[in-house]
């Protein structure tokens, strides 16, 4: 085969000069070519399918589409050369007993991993921490049963609440974590909370740059995520 290209080129080419052919590779070569572009490139043909199952922070209360948490974050994904299909899963307002309620039809996406950020609303309302210790239990009972690799995002309670209840609230997360053995990220807005120059004007709201800024320090924690996800 290689005489008869040599051929070819010759009679074809006028001014011809040597051509170094590249020999023809072994099917193990072939193979192991292929493995390392397809890991080069991410796995780029079957992306890991994400979900954020949370509230507005999720959803990207008075931001730009590309300004939400989900955007911000896909994009950092990927620029970290993962592939990655992203599911809002979202809703301005919501609480945990909220994502409680549709956690089933979430599931319907067929998520194999989720980022669980809800409580926030359950603290800015003072909502009894016993209720929201049980609602975000049956929603990781639920994703645990169905496989699912979950990072689960922690939050404060608002401080004029009081020591107690920001006391009570804050001993959610840690304890659930450990006892579903699934990764915590203690607070989602680490960082930004309290800083002026990262929220929106309600002061509770990241704007771009306070996501920017949860996305950069949260992404280690959600490469690990996707890193688990069993194929």
């Amino acid at each position: 085969m290689a005489m008869l290209l040599h051929s070819i080129l010759v009679s074809r080419v006028k001014d011809w000069r040597p051509v170094t052919l590249i020999p023809a590779l072994t099917p193990a070569v072939f193979i192991a070519s292929l493995l390392f572009i397809t890991a080069a490139h991410g796995n780029s043909g079957n992306p890991v399918r994400l979900m954020v199952l949370g509230d507005s922070l999720a959803a990207g209360y008075g931001l730009e589409k590309n300004d939400s948490f989900t955007e911000q974050l896909v994009v950092a994904l990927r620029k970290q050369g993962h592939a990655v299909h992203m599911i809002n899963a979202g809703v301005s307002g919501d609480t945990s007993a909220g994502g409680k309620a549709r956690v089933g039809w979430a599931l319907a996406d067929k998520p194999e991993a989720v980022i669980l950020e809800l409580g926030a609303n359950d603290g800015l309302r003072g909502l009894d921490p016993a209720e929201t210790n049980a609602n975000l239990d049956a929603i990781l009972t639920r994703l645990k049963a169905a496989e699912i690799n979950v990072l689960l995002a922690g939050m404060l309670a608002p401080p004029n609440l009081g020591k107690e209840y920001g006391a009570a609230f804050a001993r959610i997360y840690p304890a659930l974590a450990k006892k579903h053995n699934v990764p915590l990220y203690k607070f989602f807005l680490e960082g930004v909370a309290a800083n002026a120059n990262l929220n929106q004007k309600d002061g509770i709201h990241p704007n771009a740059a306070g996501v920017a800024e949860i996305v950069r320090r949260i992404l280690p924690s959600v490469e690990k995520l996707i890193g688990g996800v069993n194929r």
